[in-house]
């Protein structure tokens, strides 16, 4: 069930498209107002015009993840304005590359680590105070079945998932007696532009659409869900206790 967020506040990360843009329509739909935050300025604007159709509201973020500052500068300017932050959906990541791990170029790794970890870890640092001064703070971070399958030549983005879970867990813990609930997301297979990276020669219509993951993400953000520390599972629609590598 799609909770009532009228009057909460969102920021979702990776917001101009994919799994991101689908879950900033949905939280608008169901009355936030969305800060979404993306690189790309087309496909925010696209964003912003689908939510002002539904009725919604949104504050557009142009930056990329990698400038530490300007999320720093985020939670600043979220403070000025709003005084606290109900939801955060830290969506945005990359692949990098598929190769044997003595192939990565070193460039690449760190990329994959500054935007899918460091970043994440910044956000946090960023936005938690905001989060505790809700009466029910919700935190969603992107995870992937890579952080416990390990598949060959997935390495950078394996470790990098595997990390993001650990900071999730170790949050949560740090957080339980508080009412903000921190939850890991593993969205599964969804068409999405990285999925087709990662398989180019899969049918996109073979696995789910964005906006499904989306609307199973609806009902985490509730009052009503009071699970933290442990992991969602989008196909099953389950929150289960994290697994151990596969």
């Amino acid at each position: 069930m799609t909770p009532n967020l009228k009057d909460r506040i969102a920021v979702v990360t990776g917001a101009s498209r994919g799994i991101g843009y689908f879950t900033a329509l949905e939280l608008a739909k169901a009355g936030a107002h969305v800060i979404a935050c993306a690189r790309t300025v087309g496909g925010l604007e696209e964003l912003d015009d689908a939510i002002k159709d539904v009725g919604g509201s949104a504050t557009l973020v142009p930056f990329d993840l990698a400038d530490m500052a300007a999320i720093d500068k985020l939670g600043g300017a979220i403070n000025e304005r709003w005084g606290k932050l109900d939801i955060l959906v830290a969506n945005a990541g990359v692949l990098g590359t598929t190769s044997p791990i003595g192939h990565v170029e070193a460039k690449v790794f760190e990329k994959v680590m500054t935007i899918n970890v460091t970043a994440t870890w910044r956000l946090i640092r960023s936005l938690e105070p905001l989060l505790v001064r809700s009466d029910a703070g919700r935190a969603l971070l992107l995870s992937s079945s890579a952080a416990h399958k390990c598949r060959p030549f997935w390495a950078p983005y394996s470790a990098s998932k595997a990390a993001v879970e650990a900071l999730a867990r170790t949050w949560a813990h740090e957080t339980q007696r508080l009412p903000l609930r921190i939850l890991s997301v593993d969205p599964g297979a969804t068409r999405t532009a990285m999925r087709a990276q990662m398989m180019p020669g899969e049918d996109p219509s073979t696995v789910p659409h964005p906006s499904e993951v989306a609307a199973a993400l609806m009902p985490l953000f509730g009052p009503e869900q009071t699970e933290t520390g442990k992991l969602f599972i989008v196909r099953e629609k389950k929150i289960v206790d994290y697994r151990r590598p596969e």
